[in-house]
């Protein structure tokens, strides 16, 4: 048949048709596209990976709480989990010291308070963070990310550095560890100085000191593994051990049982959620700063929402195998891309040379003192500890380096699951009252233009006699209605007598809600009973025109006093 206007239209098998959108796999996306002129750089991608991860992971484990095995354990399902979900090609996911800290401190009052087992509360605290990030994967709630601010995020670092030095310091002082407060427990830390064991304190101060000049060097040498591995040879050496010198247990070389990771207790099963949704949070703002500092050259390769899925897989896969909540890591990413890493392919390798290092050397283990692990975990600390970003914030935004400061004392001072959800609190609440307390000012002419423009203060805008230009800055809702049409009825009572005609300049107005709306028609009704008239100019944004429709907005203002410009309007009404 014809279609109108135009030939008739032939089915025919071997007609042209448009190539197919390309489409992920449904697992593995990183290796969309793979060459086996990869496999090289993979190869050596993965080696460097594994010897940067070994005794981070082993130091994370001990800073989660759990065995040093489990960390290795965490290694092993975050990275495979990542490879067959994720999307990244360069990302590392394991254990990271970001988020140890947060779980094990909660974990550990729920058991010393409610008996629960510290293993099986890791288990399902990982469980509960897998879930959330994929859920929000599913949802593409990637959005999420963007409610903790920068300078609080900062502050939340910072406060998570002091947990984990305060942490350490027992095993690198070779003393028992206190328990309670942070602050308490760091001034009976101090006060526990006179009887610290001096070859454990060099110990974790060598190792401190080796990885810290390595990473400054180059963050592709692997300083941390170096030191471990000096320390080892001290400890045999020196035997060191007869002096006082805890070390850790050999490694079990037997896979990890496969096992459930739930409880028939709700007690515990309702202490681990809301610690699963904040070590979840803490995931999705790490994992979206990784993809986005460490995207592939690829378009088609950045998918935020499918890399949270792919996280969050990782967390749920190492709850299977008796570890604890996985994360993405910016420093691993970065040895990952810049060894050269093409996929996750380096992942995996980085996962086959741990499981040998496993199987080969751990009775090794039984040599690495507890004082080595605590100097990397403080050279850990001393990583997220962002002094330059503070600096930063301090120099260019003043007053929010009080949201750093603020964010970390909520994390210091209080259990660091309370502080989390307080500094997140402190996020929002600073969001919400830049939009409740919008800069809502007059507008003046550019002199010689048709450009309306915020006071300069240089002389280069002037008034036009009779008309009040007003931009409300900001979405009109229930949050800044009253003060948006205070500030309006104020600026124009500061020009009366005279004043005609008030344009409302809608630029930055994306939408308009009911309690809004109304707000201002009100402020309208009692400008026009003064006899002044009132439009509106450039309200743009498709979804602010249909909900101004929608609210009556447009009709109490009148659709024929709604322009393109100001301009425009002060033509037509001035």
């Amino acid at each position: 048949m014809s279609g109108p206007g135009g030939p008739p239209k032939i089915a025919s098998s071997t007609a042209t048709r448009a190539p197919a959108p390309r489409r992920f796999p449904a697992l593995f996306p990183s290796l969309r596209g793979f060459r086996a002129s990869w496999i090289p750089a993979d190869l050596l991608a993965g080696a460097l990976l594994a010897a940067i991860a070994v005794p981070e992971q082993l130091a994370t484990a001990r800073l989660a709480g759990m065995p040093v095995q489990t960390g290795l354990y965490a290694f092993a399902a975050g990275s495979l989990a990542f490879a067959v979900f994720g999307v990244n090609r360069f990302m590392s996911v394991g254990a990271d010291s970001t988020i140890a800290p947060i779980f094990a401190g909660s974990i550990a009052v729920a058991v010393a308070r409610d008996g629960h087992e510290y293993a099986e509360m890791a288990g399902l605290v990982a469980l509960v963070a897998g879930l959330t990030l994929v859920l929000v994967g599913v949802l593409r709630a990637g959005w999420v990310a963007d409610l903790l601010s920068t300078p609080v995020t900062v502050g939340i670092l910072a406060g998570i550095s002091a947990h984990i030095v305060v942490g350490q310091l027992p095993s690198i002082l070779g003393i028992a560890a206190p328990q309670g407060w942070l602050v308490y427990r760091f001034f009976d830390e101090l006060r526990a100085l006179p009887h610290a064991n001096l070859y454990a304190v060099a110990i974790g101060a060598s190792v401190f000191a080796v990885t810290f000049v390595g990473e400054r060097l180059s963050p592709r040498i692997p300083s941390a593994l170096v030191a471990l591995v000096g320390s080892g040879f001290a400890v045999v050496f020196l035997h060191l051990q007869a002096k006082g010198v805890a070390t850790l247990q050999p490694l079990p070389t037997a896979l990890p049982a496969i096992a459930l990771p739930w409880s028939t207790d709700t007690a515990a099963v309702l202490h681990a959620i809301p610690i699963g949704v904040i070590v979840a949070l803490t995931c999705i703002v790490q994992t979206a700063t990784v993809v986005r500092v460490f995207a592939t050259s690829d378009p088609e390769g950045d998918d935020l929402a499918r890399d949270f899925a792919g996280v969050g897989a990782g967390s749920i896969a190492a709850a299977f195998v008796g570890a604890f909540a996985v994360d993405s890591s910016p420093p691993r990413t970065a040895i990952v891309q810049e060894a050269g890493g093409k996929s996750q392919l380096a992942s995996v390798v980085a996962v086959a040379i741990v499981a040998a290092f496993v199987l080969l050397g751990s009775s090794s283990a039984a040599y690495l003192p507890e004082a080595a692990l605590g100097g990397v975990l403080l050279f850990i600390a001393t990583r997220i500890f962002k002094l330059g970003a503070m600096r930063d914030i301090a120099r260019r935004s003043g007053f929010e380096v009080m949201t750093v400061i603020a964010g970390a004392l909520l994390v210091i001072v209080f259990p660091i699951e309370t502080g989390m959800v307080g500094a997140i609190m402190l996020s929002l609440g600073l969001g919400i009252y830049q939009i409740a307390r919008p800069p809502s000012t007059e507008l003046l002419r550019l002199k010689g233009t048709t450009i309306w423009w915020p006071p300069t203060g240089d002389g280069d805008v002037e008034k036009v006699p009779g008309i009040v230009v007003f931009s409300p800055a900001a979405p009109i809702s229930f949050t800044n209605g009253h003060y948006i049409a205070e500030r309006l009825m104020a600026t124009v009572a500061a020009e009366q007598p005279g004043v005609k005609l008030v344009v409302i300049e809608a630029a930055t107005v994306i939408y308009v809600d009911y309690t809004g709306s109304g707000i201002l028609m009100q402020a309208v009704t009692a400008l026009r009973s003064q006899g002044i008239d009132v439009a509106v100019a450039r309200l743009s944004d498709r979804r602010a025109q249909a909900a101004a429709q929608r609210c009556g907005l447009i009709d109490a203002i009148g659709s024929d006093h709604v322009f393109k410009s100001v301009y425009e309007a002060i033509t037509a009404l001035g």
